[in-house]
């Protein structure tokens, strides 16, 4: 149905013509001279989702036509006539005025802003345009949505930054603020960026900022505030911190009692894995790196910070054998290193005076150095006076004869001899079994030879030895009695020696 102008108007004249079942009125006088389109200019301003009114009246007289609602100057769309279907949320405030064409629109959206236009058309075969109303300027106040919070794909950890983003949009006018807090406590950040940056029905906002991570943070949580004219209230939007954190274990390895440890008592290694997080944590204790001697672990515990502490014992004697074991205690967090801490056993021995002394590595070293070399000097000393008495007894072994030999002159033979004239011949020979034979020597003052019987001939008399004497002259010794000449006289010493 298209909505006319109301009654006749005073300057024109209404024709009917009455021919059979047909009644046809023709408008004379000016076109639409008198007609007028009241709406306000604007602007509006509305909060989304709320309902906007826009108010149209049609005063005086025009040609038969519908009145429209266009959005924007270019008349593309209608958003409301009184023919054809349009949303459900745009309603008439008057149903079937002839003069109060207003509408409202519910549920206002940021998209709804723009410039209304109450328009008059001529009826016809196709429609045309009479007469147009100012437009009445809408601008929609839109508040932001819900911010969203968004941190790292992957866990961090403690003692690093992660980065953090939140974004709103959809709010109008463009002036927004955005403050990051950790645990109510304001932290640094960038001036957000709102798009797009010209003019627009509706904006976003991007917020980042890089926080610290510490052990502490398993508790903590990450808030982004957003405020805007349209809210009554910041909106708030919460992260939970541990959902991105990774805290390392603190690896201990303890031994009670502590290291020297008595021989034969009773030791117990503890290795613990404190203030960790999250949960995805292995720990494990073994002994010379052997899966068959391991530790008992106790159940996962939890502190009161969050974290938590896994721990594992394991308890033996101390046995010699077991001196200077290697007990290592390994730490598995999930796609972390293996953190390792390693633990030798040290074995206290007591003396004979009641001192303990401690088997450490280093110390036992020099022990088994010095006990070596001290050998080894033994060795060489008993080596040296075995040397020593072997040729002190070769020096023994050969027989010294004291001989007299007569001055001799270079050159004269009738030369008298000189009793004090003492000459020595050194034969060596080997030494025979030790028989207490009787040694006669005898020297003469007149004789150069030496007779020396030692044991009576052998039968073989193929074992003489000859001695060539080479005389020394000597210093003069005392003057002692003169022994009988020898009938012969030689140079030559005849040596019998018995055969070996």
């Amino acid at each position: 149905m298209t909505m006319d102008a109301p009654g006749l108007s005073s300057r024109g004249l209404l024709t009917c013509l009455l021919p059979p079942l047909l009644l046809f009125c023709s408008w004379s006088g000016a076109k639409g001279q008198d007609l007028e389109i009241l709406q306000p200019p604007g602007p509006l301003s509305v909060s989304a989702g709320e309902t906007l009114t826009l108010t149209c009246t049609v005063r005086g007289s025009g040609p038969p036509g519908g009145v429209k609602w266009h959005k924007g100057s270019d008349r593309k769309q209608a958003i409301y006539s009184e023919r054809g279907q349009y949303p459900s949320r745009v309603t008439r405030v008057v149903p079937g005025s002839e003069t109060d064409f207003s509408i409202r629109i519910s549920n206002i959206r940021p998209e709804d802003a723009g410039t209304y236009y109450c328009v008059k058309y001529r009826a016809g075969s196709q429609e045309t345009e009479l007469k147009s109303g100012v437009g009445t300027e809408v601008s929609v106040i839109a508040t932001p949505s819900q911010p969203s919070i968004e941190g790292p794909t992957s866990r961090v950890l403690s003692g690093t930054s992660a980065t953090f983003s939140c974004t709103s949009d959809g709010f109008s006018p463009r002036a927004i603020k955005v403050t990051w807090l950790k645990d109510n406590t304001r932290i640094g950040s960038p001036e957000p960026t709102v798009l797009p940056e010209g003019d627009s029905i509706s904006y976003q906002v991007l917020s980042t900022v890089q926080v610290p991570l510490t052990r502490d943070d398993v508790k903590s949580q990450l808030i982004c505030q957003i405020e805007h004219e349209t809210l009554r209230s910041p909106l708030r939007e919460f992260f939970k911190l541990r959902d991105i954190l990774r805290v390392p274990p603190r690896v201990k390895l303890e031994a009670n009692p502590a290291n020297p440890v008595p021989l034969n008592e009773s030791v117990t290694f503890s290795c613990s894995a404190e203030g960790f997080y999250p949960e995805d944590t292995t720990l494990a204790l073994t002994l010379n790196s052997s899966l068959s001697e391991t530790g008992t672990a106790e159940p996962m515990a939890q502190n009161g910070d969050g974290t938590f502490t896994l721990r594992s014992s394991l308890k033996l004697n101390a046995t010699e054998e077991r001196n200077q074991s290697a007990f290592t205690c390994l730490v598995m967090q999930n796609s972390q290193p293996v953190a390792t801490e390693t633990s030798v056993l040290n074995i206290r021995v007591l003396t004979e005076g009641s001192e303990s002394v401690s088997m450490e590595p280093d110390e036992k070293k020099i022990y088994i150095i010095s006990a070596v070399v001290c050998a080894l000097l033994v060795v060489l000393v008993v080596t040296i006076i075995y040397f020593i008495h072997a040729r002190h007894n070769k020096d023994k072994e050969p027989t010294s004869v004291r001989l007299h030999e007569s001055e001799k002159a270079s050159g004269g033979a009738n030369q008298e001899p000189d009793p004090n004239n003492v000459t020595y011949a050194d034969l060596n020979f080997e030494k025979a079994p030790k028989k207490s034979p009787q040694q006669v020597v005898e020297i003469s003052q007149q004789s150069e030879y030496a007779s020396i019987q030692t044991v009576p001939p052998a039968p073989n008399d193929e074992n003489v030895t000859y001695a060539d004497l080479d005389m020394v002259h000597l210093s003069k010794a005392p003057k002692r009695p003169a022994p009988q000449p020898e009938e012969t006289s030689s140079e030559y010493a005849s040596v019998q020696v018995r055969g070996k």
